[in-house]
């Protein structure tokens, strides 16, 4: 009863973050200039955006799937790809719960470790979630590889934006005692850490503890087991390059931005990243303020034109998100 009750008001309160910012990106919007310009869109754009989103998700797949083989071979494409589906519309449901409900569509699909104990896979369920946390760390390096590139390449124009709107009110809230804080915390993780490999032979509940972990550092070292591990590399730069189109898409089916380059398209795609790293259900509301803010500080584009790009690329990627995921979760349903 409890458990659900912390998970009803963490849900209460991330939906309360989306609405606010949903509130604060559209307080300014003037609903009959928002439709005209909205019918003026060019609207097969959106459409190739949407189709660059479904891509990415099967280039997601497919790498994922790389770190997954080491563990199970039997992991299937289309089992990574529909496991990527499925955790993309969980979290419109609860943010990042996602990424633990796609480790469950991989474990289902795993082959049995040992036939005569048909419930012990090879790909069992700490080692899948230990794929997962490496292949969302990458994915994060690789974006704040890219921001930083971006925003240093072009420091004139997206510096001032970064540091007044990003670094310096992350300097200003996160003070000394933050980090201090998160040092010790760090550190009595780490003593307990030790305490329960320590402890694993003598006492049950640490001994479950270690192998939980056990098996997540068994799924993070997948990484170095990997056959062919330039394809991962591959993938990756390939997933960016959808990314990247997704965003020029929309750039070029909004015509009040005809005026922006490829490099602003990965800035705008950049930044988009950052509003999903929001914990807010589907990325709702801190993707549309995150957006119009970039549009206006660094374009001095008025917010509430900037809110019609922000929502024709968030509901374009919200619509794709939902149609491959009901019809993930439809074909691992029937599958037997």
């Amino acid at each position: 009863m409890k458990q659900n009750l912390k998970k009803i008001l963490k849900y209460l309160l991330s939906a309360s973050l989306a609405v606010a910012l949903l509130w604060f990106s559209f307080r300014g919007v003037k609903w009959e200039d928002f439709m005209a310009q909205l019918q003026q869109c060019r609207w097969g754009f959106v459409l190739m955006s949407m189709a660059a989103g479904a891509v990415a998700f099967w280039l997601r797949g497919l790498r994922w799937r790389r770190l997954l083989l080491p563990l199970d071979s039997s992991i299937s494409r289309t089992t990574a790809f529909n496991g990527i589906n499925i955790a993309n519309i969980s979290n419109f449901v609860f943010p990042r719960i996602g990424e633990f409900v796609r480790c469950g569509v991989i474990v289902r699909r795993s082959q049995p470790e040992d036939l005569s104990e048909p419930l012990r896979k090879k790909a069992s369920y700490e080692k899948v979630l230990g794929t997962v946390v490496v292949e969302r760390s990458w994915e994060l390096l690789v974006m704040l590889l890219l921001l930083a590139v971006v925003v240093v390449g072009g420091f004139d124009r997206y510096g001032t934006f970064f540091m007044n709107e990003v670094w310096n009110p992350m300097a200003d809230r996160f003070g000394l005692g933050v980090w201090l804080i998160l040092a010790g915390a760090l550190g009595l993780a780490a003593a307990g850490l030790y305490l329960m490999w320590r402890l694993r032979e003598v006492n049950r509940f640490c001994g479950k503890v270690w192998s939980v972990f056990r098996g997540l550092g068994q799924g993070l070292s997948s990484c170095l087991r990997m056959d062919q591990k330039w394809l991962f590399f591959a993938y990756t730069m390939m997933i960016w390059m959808m990314y990247w189109l997704m965003a020029a898409s929309i750039m070029w089916a909004a015509p009040f931005l005809g005026g922006l380059t490829l490099v602003d398209a990965l800035f705008l795609s950049l930044v988009g990243g950052l509003g999903f790293a929001v914990p807010v259900p589907g990325g709702i509301g801190a993707f549309h303020y995150v957006i119009s803010l970039a549009l206006f500080g660094v374009y001095g584009i008025p917010m509430e034109m900037g809110i019609i790009y922000a929502t024709l690329s968030h509901t374009s990627q919200a619509v794709t998100q939902i149609l491959f995921g009901a019809g993930s979760y439809a074909y691992e349903a029937l599958k037997k």
